[in-house]
């Protein structure tokens, strides 16, 4: 069992995600996962840095932990040739200890660029023609493609790393866990979904499996629940929603209803050791080897000393 923390780069400033890698590095977390976001979730987030320039800093500034995004969508804001580009990139600067988290994406983000946001059916073609050109280009050489929707003309990654990135690929239903199993390297998810461990499995994927679990710590329950509220109450609105809402005041009009009673419910809050690991246990039990915290909690310091004293080894017995 490896055990994570996610970097939550629409909470913190650029500095700070920097910080707290070191920081997870020190207190003995396995590996970090940083989001890609151009905005962030909710009002109360007021930051989203660019996720590239982090992890090159992050890079430079911690010797053992592995890095990750989590996750990045490969088209539509970005092309996958450029994605290709930096994640070899930062392999190189990271002595070879990334990973390419990668999705479908998320209207929030990809809007952006005035390319609009296509239908469900059709990201997934995005996002399979786009796997196909970050594993073309990472054979090196000179390579074209010409997909329905993405093409490459005569693009070479020039600096490409001996081992290569691991791609994980998110998956929230069954369609992307069979992609994760043909075209990446692990599964990537936010539910404790047995079925799309077994989707991935019968297509044949071996690799790692991560999933993100909640939880927000502080002094008391209370006080951990109203954070929660405050950073990741989109969290609840469910996968239809997060992925069509284009800004953050959408997803103000669509959270009203949520309170802190209902991230009790959802998130580990508070101080106990046991109620955080009764959180962990059914993403563990559906088969995830790869744990990446969410602490939604205002303590982030205190925290790091709860997971080093006691969190981590806690879970690592599961």
């Amino acid at each position: 069992m490896r055990i994570g923390y996610k970097l939550i780069a629409e909470g913190y400033g650029p500095a700070e995600m920097v910080r707290q890698c070191v920081l997870a590095e020190q207190a003995g977390f396995d590996f970090v996962e940083i989001s890609d976001h151009f905005h962030p979730w909710v009002s109360e987030q007021q930051h989203s840095g660019f996720a590239w320039s982090m992890l090159a800093a992050m890079a430079a500034r911690t010797e053992r932990i592995e890095l990750a995004t989590g996750v990045t969508c490969p088209f539509i804001r970005y092309h996958p040739a450029v994605i290709a580009q930096a994640a070899a990139t930062t392999q190189l600067l990271a002595e070879g200890r990334f990973t390419l988290g990668v999705g479908s994406g998320e209207r929030l983000n990809e809007h952006v660029v005035g390319q609009g946001w296509p239908a469900v059916h059709v990201r997934h073609q995005m996002f399979r023609e786009s796997l196909e050109i970050i594993r073309l280009l990472w054979r090196g050489g000179y390579q074209s493609y010409e997909g329905k929707h993405l093409t490459i003309e005569d693009a070479r990654v020039f600096d490409l790393p001996e081992s290569l990135p691991k791609i994980v690929v998110a998956a929230g239903g069954p369609r992307a866990a069979a992609l994760a199993a043909a075209l990446g390297d692990g599964l990537f998810v936010t539910e404790p979904r047995a079925d799309l461990v077994q989707t991935y499995e019968e297509g044949g994927g071996d690799g790692p499996r991560y999933a993100e679990v909640p939880l927000a710590y502080a002094a008391t329950e209370q006080e951990a629940a109203q954070s929660a509220r405050d950073l990741f109450r989109f969290g609840l609105t469910g996968w239809k929603v997060q992925a069509e809402l284009p800004n953050p005041v959408n997803f103000d009009a669509a959270t009203s209803w949520v309170s802190p009673q209902h991230m009790q419910q959802a998130f580990g809050c508070g101080p106990d050791t046991s109620r955080h690991v009764a959180i962990a246990q059914p993403f563990v039990d559906a088969g995830y080897d790869h744990l990446a915290l969410i602490n939604a909690g205002p303590d982030v310091d205190g925290f790091f000393d709860h997971a080093r004293s006691e969190l981590i080894g806690a879970l690592r017995e599961l």
